[in-house]
């Protein structure tokens, strides 16, 4: 099937139009037959859904936006475009964390990103899986080098989650808020994730994946597997921006930040997230590896920590996994 691969068959389908077997198999020099066979690819790939009626051809039943890195690249700042060691886009990959890591140079001088159609282990904290459908997240990891201490970092899924929540008040989001250390929501359900990893030298250099994961249009028959309640940007944003400009804003934000923190810190990023931190004042639940914590969330300290009341006294905890008191879905 030479000259016709799933990208590039996608890539004339997501317009939504009819296209007839006839139409395709000339545009890509390829047989009708061939045609078909790369059409029972597609379907095989979660939240693709080719139809077909005699006469007309095959369309897809919803269309989307294919990742462009053209498009991307056109939102980002001088400053950012000139420290990006490699923008990528794949197809699908198990996870871009692990996609990002596996393809960084010997030396990273500043940072290298991936952006997937489709992630098949995508990762979050605890274990838990990323569920993805094809073409309709944002399935994002940004490498950045930082000439600071492994220690130093502790506080960047917090910079992330500013990003990320800025990017979508951008956007036309409202009623967002931050979860400690690494969701957003609406109304209570999960809309985006982060995962940091970060390793090096105890005293630095050392290099940080950032992942970002969003929904942006997602259906029940695909989410089945998601163990928490969810939601998408469709359910917020009747007329969202595109996939690529939305995508582009998110990578230049984010390397921004990690210009920003790389010279100041955590500190500038404090105001904002606390002006967003949707747990602050409510009875929690903390799970840590050391077990399970009640108390008040009084929000974070000037290390990215949280803060939890308990009996009048503030307890400091600089990992787990936080949820509203009387609740299990984190």
């Amino acid at each position: 099937m030479s000259g016709l691969d799933t990208n590039a068959l996608l890539g004339v389908l997501a317009d939504g139009a009819w296209h007839s077997g006839e139409a395709l198999a000339r545009r890509f020099g390829v047989s009708r037959a061939a045609v078909w066979k790369r059409l029972q690819q597609l379907e095989a790939l979660p939240g693709v859904e080719v139809e077909r009626v005699s006469g007309r051809g095959y369309r897809l039943r919803e269309p989307f936006e294919l990742l462009d890195e053209r498009l991307i690249r056109e939102q980002l700042q001088p400053e950012v475009a000139e420290r990006l060691h490699a923008l990528e886009l794949v197809e699908q990959t198990d996870s871009t964390n692990s996609h990002v890591r596996r393809h960084l140079p010997p030396t990273l001088h500043a940072g290298s990103a991936v952006f997937a159609e489709h992630q098949t282990a995508g990762r979050g904290r605890r274990g838990r899986r990323w569920v993805s459908v094809f073409g309709r997240n944002l399935c994002l990891s940004l490498a950045w080098r930082f000439d600071l201490p492994l220690s130093a970092l502790a506080g960047l899924s917090l910079v992330a989650g500013v990003a990320l929540a800025r990017v979508l008040e951008q956007a036309g989001l409202e009623g967002h808020c931050l979860k400690w250390p690494n969701d957003l929501l609406v109304g209570g359900r999960k809309l985006a994730g982060i995962l940091v990893e970060a390793s090096g030298e105890a005293a630095g250099p050392c290099v940080a994946v950032i992942g970002v994961g969003v929904n942006l249009h997602l259906e029940e028959a695909n989410a089945g597997e998601i163990d928490q309640p969810w939601t998408d940007l469709r359910a917020h944003l009747p007329d969202p921006p595109g996939r690529n400009r939305l995508a582009g804003s998110l990578l230049d934000e984010l390397a921004r930040s990690c210009l920003r923190y790389q010279q100041e810190g955590l500190v500038p990023f404090l105001d904002a997230w606390r002006a967003r931190d949707g747990f602050r004042g409510k009875a929690v639940e903390l799970h840590t590896a050391n077990g399970r914590f009640f108390g008040v969330c009084q929000g974070v300290d000037e290390g990215g920590g949280l803060l939890l009341e308990q009996e009048g006294e503030l307890r400091l905890f600089h990992a787990g996994e936080v949820s509203l008191r009387g609740r299990e879905d984190g």
